[in-house]
C-alpha cells in the first residue's frame, strides 16, 4: 500500500493535510484536529506537484473553497466500522448548502437515541470538507463541535449557504 500525505496552505482554512492511499484520498486533515489522527500513519511527505492523485484533490478543493466547485469526484478510501460507515454514507449525501442534525441522521439511521453515537462518528470522519461533516448542527440549529474548530465549519457553511437566504439575513 502506498500511502503518503501533502500539507498545503489555503487563503481560506489556513493549513490542510491531504492523505492520499493507493489511488484515494484517505484523510483530509487539520494540524489541530481534535480527533488526534495517527500523524505516523500518513506516510511520507510529497510534494503536490509530483502526485497526480494529491494535485487533483488539492486542486478541487481549492475550487470549492473558492466557491467555483459544489462537489469532488476523486476517490475516496474510507475506513471505519459498520456504524461509521452508515453514518459516513449519510454525510456524503447532504447536498450542498443544506445542513441536518444529529438527531436526524440517528433518525434516518432507523433510532433518534442513536444521537450521541453520530456525534461520535461524525467527529471521527476521516476525510473532512469533502464528506460534509460541516453540515451537521446541533438540535437548535447551533454551531457544535468540528475537528478543524468551529471558525472553519462557520466559514464552509457561510460558503454553502444558497444567496437567497444570505441576502435575507443580511437586510
Amino acid at each position: 500500500m502506498n500511502i503518503r500525505h501533502t500539507t498545503v496552505t489555503t487563503d481560506q482554512i489556513d493549513d490542510v493535510i491531504v492523505v492520499a492511499e493507493d489511488d484515494a484520498i484517505s484523510g483530509i486533515y487539520f494540524p489541530q484536529h481534535w480527533t488526534n489522527p495517527d500523524w505516523t500513519s500518513f506516510g511520507e511527505a510529497v510534494e503536490v506537484a509530483d502526485d497526480p492523485i494529491l494535485s487533483e484533490a488539492v486542486d478541487q478543493l481549492g475550487q470549492y473553497l473558492r466557491g467555483e466547485r459544489r462537489t469532488f469526484d476523486f476517490g475516496v478510501a474510507l475506513h471505519g466500522n459498520d456504524f461509521q460507515q452508515r453514518v459516513w454514507t449519510i454525510l456524503r449525501d447532504i447536498p450542498f448548502g443544506e445542513t441536518r442534525t444529529y438527531g436526524d441522521i440517528a433518525e434516518q439511521l432507523g433510532d433518534k437515541s442513536l444521537a450521541r453515537m453520530v456525534g461520535q462518528a461524525v467527529g471521527h470522519n476521516p476525510i473532512s470538507i469533502v464528506v460534509g461533516c460541516h453540515r451537521v448542527v446541533g438540535k437548535s440549529g447551533s454551531l457544535t463541535g468540528y475537528a478543524g474548530g468551529l471558525a472553519r465549519k462557520a466559514f464552509l457553511l457561510d460558503l454553502e449557504e444558497p444567496s437567497l437566504e444570505r441576502s435575507a439575513r443580511l437586510f
